[in-house]
């Protein structure tokens, strides 16, 4: 069974609720479609029912099963804005601006998920990054202990040296493009989790570098050594070691040569890259290369599950990334 594949059952035995703002984007009808029929999760769709309805018939979407809520006709519209207008006072907000805020797909559906209403929200296939991340911070905020909000690929590489499939976690690829070293030991921690979440294994967390364990001296390298500090200061429960090569971090024979003590080296299944240029790099050539694939962005580090899309995803991303959150929603 591929990953997706496992995912999508565990999502089934949960039964959550995912939010799907963007109704006027046609795909979005089609991923609801699949999600009812797949019986992965309930959904929620925002927008006029009368035009959602109208707009899936126009596509040719069966809309059995679909729930359409209007943020005005919601009765807790007023406590959604109260609460934002309280969130964001001090920054100049006023209430009526929060009053018409909350009226919106993104803060009605970021809204649901901070109260409870539903366990995750999937957005971004009519909405920029920036817009989705901004109105989740405004929100729901960070995960408390954190600061960082990042984003991990899940990559699963056929045909290793191991003759199976491995499946990894890498970090930081979207979000992030010049982390500090507190930054860094946010990622891997956030990354931690997700690892537990959504492969439900044990997170082994190796903090790449260019070096293994003193073999050069520079500035970038002391970074990720500071980031290992500070996660041991935290008491952190994962295994985590750095700076390690990736080579070093992935293959036995070299981990076990290069550092023959570590409890990562050679077994690592979180790669936590040290700046965003290297992550998204080597995500790609993974990808590409070794034709692994590659799911995600799962956003990661907010107090409450909200995932990203590309604007140029299919209806199938959409669909993957639903079943994400409703795992992320079993914190």
């Amino acid at each position: 069974m591929n990953i997706i594949a496992s995912m999508k059952e565990k999502a089934k035995a949960i039964q959550g609720t995912v939010v799907l703002p963007e109704a006027w984007d046609v795909r979005t009808l089609a991923a609801a479609r699949i999600l009812l029929d797949e019986g992965t999760c309930k959904v929620i769709l925002v927008g006029d029912p009368i035009t959602v309805m109208q707009d899936a018939a126009a596509n040719d979407i069966t809309t059995e099963g679909f729930e359409v809520w209007a943020p005005d006709c919601h009765p807790d519209i007023e406590k959604f804005a109260d609460y934002l207008f309280e969130r964001r006072k001090a920054k100049g907000m006023s209430r009526d601006e929060a009053a018409e805020l909350v009226r919106r797909p993104l803060y009605f559906g970021v809204s649901l998920v901070h109260f409870g209403i539903v366990g995750g929200m999937v957005a971004g296939a009519a909405s920029t990054t920036a817009d989705v991340l901004r109105v989740a911070l405004h929100i729901v905020g960070v995960t408390p202990g954190l600061k960082t909000v990042s984003s991990s690929f899940i990559m699963v590489v056929p045909d290793t040296e191991e003759g199976d499939d491995r499946v990894f976690l890498f970090a930081d690829c979207a979000v992030v493009p010049v982390p500090t070293a507190e930054q860094l030991a946010d990622i891997a921690q956030s990354t931690a989790l997700t690892c537990r979440q959504l492969l439900g294994e044990e997170p082994r967390v190796a903090l790449l570098s260019f070096a293994t364990r003193g073999s050069s001296e520079h500035e970038l390298v002391d970074k990720v050594r500071q980031a290992k500090a500070i996660l041991e200061e935290r008491g952190i429960d994962f295994a985590v070691d750095g700076e390690l090569q990736a080579d070093a971090a992935i293959v036995p024979s070299i981990g076990e040569r290069k550092a023959p003590d570590s409890p990562v080296a050679g077994k690592a299944n979180v790669l936590i890259f040290p700046d965003l240029q290297s992550g998204n790099i080597g995500y790609k050539l993974v990808q590409r290369l070794a034709g692994a694939e590659a799911v995600g962005p799962v956003i990661q580090g907010l107090a409450a599950p909200v995932c990203d899309l590309s604007r140029g995803c299919s209806v199938e991303d959409i669909a993957n990334t639903a079943v994400l959150v409703v795992l992320m929603s079993q914190r």
